[in-house]
């Protein structure tokens, strides 16, 4: 292995920039969640799916942008598991969707505390889906977190609803989809992926926004502005940062996610998580932060699934 490419046992290459990649995943978590609070902001006049539907506009702009940097369309567009593609940006986008149908009544804070979810329940899948072996302590690590999952829905928290189960079947599939897109990487390159994931949830998001589509003020078309350019940016900061450190050393920010979208829940909407939730949110992510690196001691060169992508979408 030539200098260059060397890889020290944490997973740094030689070039990487360890600091600067976690200063801009932490930039890039606070302009996610300023997406977050616009998007909730528009739901309150404007249809989920109209708000998604403008929203994956620019993410599959940015998607299709990459690709092609990398690939001719008709190049990316060959798959060899065209099949699971497809899957992939439908999970995607049913994601999309049910956290934006959450996102209208479940204050942020709740709301990303049950979305951190996602990591426990990728080390389940990857059992059944990818082959992998899950031991006892990663097992009762994940059985913990979804413990604080039931203390902040517990009887007297928030209430279990449609709104809840739209945000917990978001987490599920992101994790569905986290996890196929660890199985489709040993089959197609990076670009493929990406084609499909912005092609098919281009077509679904705009096939069932616009039967939804109300006409928009100035103010609405400003805050939908806002949305595109806070989506493209977080997602572009985050690609920055793993060009100059590896996943399994950024994913722990990511929890950063709760704190500020504690903090963005009581500036913007007036809202302060209670302590019982507090401490179920605190449980959720020391579970998740357990199970990274239990899986980091397994492979230090190759990330889990659970670290593949960075943050949440």
């Amino acid at each position: 292995m030539s200098e260059a490419n060397a890889v020290a046992p944490n997973g740094v290459r030689a070039g990487d920039n360890v600091r600067r990649g976690i200063l801009l995943s932490v930039v890039a978590v606070v302009v996610l969640g300023i997406q977050d609070a616009v998007s909730k902001i528009l739901v309150q006049d404007y249809s989920s799916f109209q708000v998604v539907m403008i929203r994956y506009w620019a993410f599959a702009a940015l998607s299709l942008f990459l690709a092609l940097r990398q690939a001719p369309l008709r190049h990316a567009l060959k798959s060899k598991v065209p099949l699971l593609q497809t899957l992939r940006g439908v999970l995607l986008m049913a994601d999309i969707w049910l956290y934006a149908l959450a996102i209208r009544t479940v204050p942020l804070a709740e709301l990303q505390a049950i979305s951190l979810v996602y990591p426990l329940l990728v080390t389940l899948l990857a059992v059944p889906l990818l082959g992998e072996r899950v031991g006892p302590f990663r097992l009762i690590a994940v059985g913990v977190g979804f413990l604080g999952a039931l203390v902040i829905v517990r009887p007297g928290g928030l209430p279990i609803d449609a709104d809840v189960m739209f945000a917990l079947g978001s987490a599920l599939a992101y994790a569905v989809y986290i996890t196929l897109t660890r199985k489709v990487s040993s089959q197609d390159p990076t670009a493929t992926s990406m084609v499909y994931v912005g092609v098919v949830g281009l077509l679904l998001s705009s096939a069932v926004g616009i039967l939804h589509w109300q006409p928009m003020d100035l103010r609405a078309w400003l805050l939908a502005i806002v949305l595109m350019v806070t989506m493209c940016t977080g997602h572009g900061l985050m690609m920055m940062a793993l060009s100059m450190a590896p996943a399994s050393l950024l994913q722990p920010f990511s929890y950063f996610s709760l704190p500020w979208g504690i903090t963005l829940s009581f500036v913007v909407f007036g809202h302060l998580i209670d302590p019982i939730s507090l401490l179920g949110a605190a449980v959720i992510v020391g579970a998740g932060l357990v199970v990274m690196a239990r899986e980091r001691r397994r492979s230090t060169h190759k990330p889990g699934p659970a670290e593949a992508l960075g943050p949440r979408e």
